[in-house]
C-alpha cells in the first residue's frame, strides 16, 4: 500500500503537468503560484543533500525538503544544528548532520511552492501533493514533489508514481543532483575522491594518483580552515595529508629512496604546523563530555580551563591562517601538486614502480593484516599500553590500504571487511584518546608560573577529578580490546581477507 510519493525532478515539471495523465487521472494546481527569493544551505561535505534533503532560508523561514512533506520552522540562517532555534526542522537536520560541520549557504535561489492535486476524470480528489520548483539565478531548476492518498486512494498514488517515472518529465534526480542542477559549483567536493584503478594499474600511477587526489583534497580544505567555518576543515585537511605520508610509507620501493625521503619531510613540515590548533580544537569538541564526567560542584573549574584553551585556540588559529595564507605555503603546495600532476613525470620510480598496482596491494594487505592478528592475538591484561597502541597504529595503516585500493576489488568482498577491522579500531581509538587528552591536560596542570591563584586551584581540582575519570573510561577500552579482536577474528573475517589478498606462496 502507498501512503506518499515524493520526487526531486530535473528542471521546472509544471508544464508537462499540463497535458500529463496518469492513467485517467491528471495532476493540476490548486492555487496561483508565488515566488519568492530564497538561499540554499548545506555543509560543505553536502550532508544535508547527501540524506536526501534540501533546506532553504526564506526571510525568517527555514524549510526542509526530502522528508516526505516539506517541513517549515521560523527561525534565522541556519550555522551549527546545535545553535539552531528549537523546531522540526532543527530536529530533522540533528538526524544526520554532524554536529562539528556548519550549515552555510551554497547559492541564491527562487522558490515557487504550489499545493497541487491528484484529479480523476470526474474531478474528484485523489490525493493532495505540495510542489516546490526552484530556479537558480545562472537559470538551473529543479523541483520537489510530494503527495499522499486521500483513504481509500492508495491506487491513484501508484498510477502517479508509475506516471511519474514513465514520462520522467526532465528526468529524476537525488536531492545531489538537484543541488548540482541548480548550482553547479556547489558539493563538488566529495571526501573520498574515487581514483580509476583497474587490474593492469601500476603501482607508480596508483600511488601518483592518490596523492594528486588527496592533494587537491588538502587545498580544497584551506579557505574554510582559514575562514574558521568549522573545525572539521583543518581536520579533513590533516586527513588528506596523513594519507599522503601513508602512501609515501607503505608502498615501498615505488618511489626511488631520495624521493621518497624528500617527500615525507616536506608533507611532515606541512603537518606540523597544524598539530597545535587541532590538538586545542578536540578539547573544545569534548567540552560537553567533558563537563558531564565531573560532578556539578567541580564544573566551574573545567569553565575556567575552557576559557583559557579557547584562547589559546583563537592564537593558534590566527597563526595558522597566517601560515596558509603565506607566499611560502603556497609556493610549496604549488611545487608539490606538481610533482604529482601529469602522471608524476617529474617523480623518481624506485624498483616497485611497474609492478601490478592489484599485486602490490594483496602484498602489503596480507603482511599487514598477519601483524595485526599477531599483535592482537598477544594481547592480555598483563600487556603493557605501548603494544595496545602498536596494534591501533598497524589497524590504521591496514585500513588505509584496504581503502587505496578498493576499486580493483569487489565491493561486496572488501567492504564487511571493512567494517569489521572498523569496529576493532573504534576501540582502539577510545583507549588512545584517553591516553593523548590524560598527558595533554596533565601538561596544562604542570604548565604556568608557578603561582598558586585561586583560579589556578580551582582549575587543577577540576582537572585532577576529569582525569581520574579519563583513566577508568582508557581501563574499560583496555579490556575491550580482547572481545572486539576475537569479533574481528571470526571464520568468515579470516576466510575474507585470505580469499582477497592471500597469494600463493604467501604465510598463512
Amino acid at each position: 500500500m502507498t501512503s506518499h510519493i515524493s520526487y526531486w525532478i530535473a528542471g521546472d515539471p509544471r508544464p508537462a503537468f499540463k497535458t500529463a495523465r496518469f492513467g485517467k487521472d491528471r495532476l493540476v494546481p490548486l492555487q496561483e503560484a508565488a515566488e519568492t527569493p530564497a538561499i540554499l544551505h548545506d555543509t560543505f561535505d553536502g550532508q544535508v543533500a547527501s540524506a536526501g534533503c534540501m533546506l532553504l532560508s526564506e526571510g525568517d523561514e527555514l524549510i526542509l525538503l526530502g522528508i516526505v512533506k516539506p517541513i517549515r520552522q521560523t527561525g534565522s540562517a541556519p550555522g551549527f544544528v546545535s545553535d539552531m532555534e528549537s523546531g522540526p526542522v532543527r530536529d530533522a537536520l540533528a538526524g544526520f548532520v554532524s554536529s562539528l560541520r556548519r550549515l552555510s549557504p551554497l547559492g541564491e535561489v527562487v522558490i515557487v511552492r504550489q499545493p497541487m492535486a491528484l484529479l480523476d476524470d470526474l474531478d474528484k480528489t485523489l490525493a493532495r501533493g505540495d510542489l516546490t520548483v526552484l530556479t537558480a539565478k545562472e537559470g538551473g531548476s529543479a523541483a520537489y514533489l510530494s503527495a499522499t492518498p486521500l483513504r481509500g486512494y492508495d491506487k491513484a498514488l501508484g498510477r502517479l508514481s508509475s506516471g511519474l517515472a514513465e514520462i520522467r518529465v526532465s528526468g529524476l534526480l537525488d536531492a545531489r543532483g538537484a543541488v548540482s542542477t541548480l548550482l553547479p559549483a556547489a558539493l563538488r567536493q566529495d571526501l573520498k575522491p574515487e581514483i580509476e584503478m583497474t587490474a593492469g594499474t601500476t603501482a607508480f600511477r596508483a600511488a601518483t594518483d592518490i596523492i594528486d587526489a588527496q592533494l587537491d583534497l588538502a587545498r580544497a580544505h584551506e579557505p574554510g580552515t582559514i575562514a574558521d567555518v568549522d573545525s572539521e576543515f583543518l581536520h579533513q585537511y590533516r586527513v588528506a595529508l596523513r594519507k599522503v605520508r601513508s602512501v609515501l610509507s607503505l608502498f615501498k620501493g615505488v618511489y626511488a629512496p631520495e624521493e621518497t625521503a624528500d617527500l615525507k619531510a616536506r608533507f611532515g613540515a606541512l603537518m606540523a604546523q597544524t598539530g597545535t590548533l587541532r590538538d586545542l580544537d578536540v578539547y573544545l569538541i569534548e567540552r560537553e563530555s567533558y563537563l558531564a564526567l565531573v560532578p556539578e560542584p567541580l564544573r566551574p573549574g573545567l569553565e575556567l580551563l575552557f576559557e583559557d584553551i579557547a584562547a589559546d585556540r583563537a592564537k593558534a588559529q590566527e597563526a595558522l591562517a597566517r601560515h596558509l595564507e603565506s607566499d611560502d605555503y603556497s609556493r610549496e603546495m604549488r611545487r608539490l601538486q606538481k610533482r604529482f600532476a601529469k602522471d608524476g613525470k617529474k617523480l623518481a620510480k624506485g624498483p616497485e614502480a611497474e609492478r601490478k598496482a592489484r599485486d602490490l596491494a594483496r602484498q602489503l594487505i596480507w603482511k599487514r593484516y598477519r601483524k595485526v592478528c599477531k599483535i592482537a592475538g598477544s594481547i592480555d591484561a598483563s600487556t603493557p599500553d605501548a603494544q595496545v597502541h602498536e596494534l591501533r597504529i598497524h589497524c590504521k595503516k591496514l585500513r588505509y590500504l584496504m581503502e587505496f585500493f578498493t576499486p580493483i576489488f569487489p565491493e561486496a568482498e572488501i567492504k564487511p571487511l571493512l567494517k569489521a577491522l572498523k569496529r576493532l579500531q573504534d576501540v582502539l581509538g577510545t583507549f588512545n584518546d584517553c591516553a593523548v587528552q590524560k598527558d595533554a591536560l596533565a601538561g596544562r596542570l604542570e604548565a604556568g608560573d608557578g603561582r598558586r591563584s585561586a583560579r589556578k586551584l580551582e582549575i587543577a581540582k577540576s582537572l585532577g577529578a576529569l582525569l581520574t575519570v579519563l583513566d577508568q573510561r582508557q581501563r574499560s577500552a583496555r579490556s575491550e580490546v580482547e572481545a572486539r579482536f576475537a569479533a574481528f577474528n571470526s571464520p568468515a573475517t579470516r576466510a575474507g581477507f585470505a580469499k582477497l589478498f592471500k597469494s600463493a606462496g604467501a604465510k598463512p
